[in-house]
């Protein structure tokens, strides 16, 4: 094969990946924003108290943390490509079957069991995404893949806006029925990682298994993946407060059901847009600045919707740019994180990662939970939300100082 039929080929298989990894994000975006998206029916049906809500809400996000650890490890034995369709296949299956719960201990239940699948899944995505892509693209297909987040969560407000909060068991069927759609897709036509398959030639898998761990503090990444660990937490535990309790929070201010369905699209398209705009920027010499817009940007937004902005379309448009923040600020993490590890450790790096931003993502929700149960107003939940942004920007920008090349070893 001569060297342009190789170019040719590896800029074929990159865009095969972002192409079919950007479905799977799509079809985990759905699933992310249909808790609370559905809340308002599930609410009126099951009349929870928000500590049960809250529990609700935060029931996916502890099977994801599960779902991460082992779905990352896992990778780095068996390869990328089979956990991702194990993984896109179980949480198409648990959220239709979501919709046949008759209690909310049951919701709860099902939700947890499709977060398994929703955490075995992004770790992967993620590590494919950065090594079947060519070194001046890894950081803009990342981001790339991760916009198909926040667009899949675009769909499933759509899909709210045009039901009535007794249809709620739709969304559910939609974030069931896409991913059961998409996996024979991953299936026939997903390439395996490139680096994953070259390593498993020169190495055995008991000795990649073996190195795993030991990568987090090698060749001075233990810093680098504090840095990493605390910003993931931090991130996601601000991202999934938002997800699950601003629709709640939009409402108690005032809006119509239709304006707050506008506004949580408009924060996804907003986040989508940022995403794929940041991408482009981490691959240019003004990635510092990128970076320092987001993260200075995040605390700016939350702090002028905390002080209740007046006039609807001001309100939605603050809750737009603060979409684009905060899912910009994740795409640059889930960016940097595959960069921090070797290609022998990289499934297991990237989950232990997504992983510690899990618990953050549960700790939201509960967060949000006992803020509203105890009475305060939605200026005041998200005021207080202020000093958890400003310590995981600061850290994500001491990151993004200290990134790395990708490491194939």
């Amino acid at each position: 094969m001569s060297s342009s039929d190789s170019t040719l080929s590896a800029a074929s298989t990159a865009r095969l990946t972002v192409f079919l990894c950007f479905l799977a994000t799509f079809c985990e975006g759905i699933d992310l924003q249909a808790a609370g998206l559905a809340a308002a029916g599930i609410r009126g049906q099951y009349h929870p108290d928000p500590q049960l809500l809250s529990y609700f809400f935060s029931a996916s996000t502890f099977g994801l943390f599960i779902g991460a650890l082992v779905g990352g490890r896992l990778a780095d034995w068996l390869g990328r490509k089979h956990v991702l369709v194990a993984a896109v296949a179980v949480f198409g299956v648990f959220s239709l079957l979501t919709t046949l719960a008759g209690s909310i201990d049951t919701l709860t239940l099902a939700r947890f069991l499709t977060g398994l699948g929703l955490g075995g899944a992004l770790p992967n995505v993620l590590s494919i995404g950065s090594e079947n892509a060519p070194a001046n693209r890894r950081s803009a297909n990342v981001t790339m893949i991760y916009a198909g987040m926040p667009l899949g969560g675009a769909f499933a407000s759509v899909i709210s806006l045009l039901t009535s909060a007794a249809q709620w068991r739709l969304i559910f069927i939609a974030g069931g029925v896409v991913p059961l759609l998409v996996a024979p897709a991953i299936v026939r036509w997903l390439p395996e990682s490139l680096a994953f398959s070259r390593l498993k030639v020169l190495t055995s898998q008991s000795t990649t298994a073996r190195g795993g761990l030991f990568a987090f503090i090698e060749q001075g990444r233990l810093g680098r993946t504090l840095l990493l660990w605390v910003s993931f937490f931090l991130a996601l535990l601000t991202l999934y407060l938002l997800l699950n309790w601003l629709p709640t929070l939009l409402a108690a201010s005032g809006l119509a059901k239709s304006a707050v369905a506008i506004g949580m699209i408009g924060f996804n398209l907003g986040g989508g847009l940022a995403a794929l705009y940041i991408g482009l920027q981490l691959e240019t010499q003004l990635r510092h600045w990128g970076v320092l817009t987001v993260f200075v940007g995040l605390p700016l937004l939350l702090l002028w919707l905390a002080s209740g902005p007046q006039g609807v379309a001001v309100i939605l448009g603050v809750v737009f740019g603060l979409g684009a923040a905060v899912v910009a600020a994740q795409a640059i993490l889930y960016a940097f994180a595959p960069l921090c590890y070797p290609t022998r450790a990289r499934g297991t790096g990237v989950g232990f990662a997504v992983a510690i931003g899990r618990i953050g993502s549960i700790v939201g929700p509960l967060l949000g939970g006992i803020l509203v149960g105890s009475g305060r107003s939605t200026s005041q939940v998200l005021s207080g939300m202020l000093p958890i942004v400003i310590v995981g920007s600061l850290c994500a920008i001491v990151l993004a100082w200290r990134r790395p090349p990708l490491q194939s070893d």
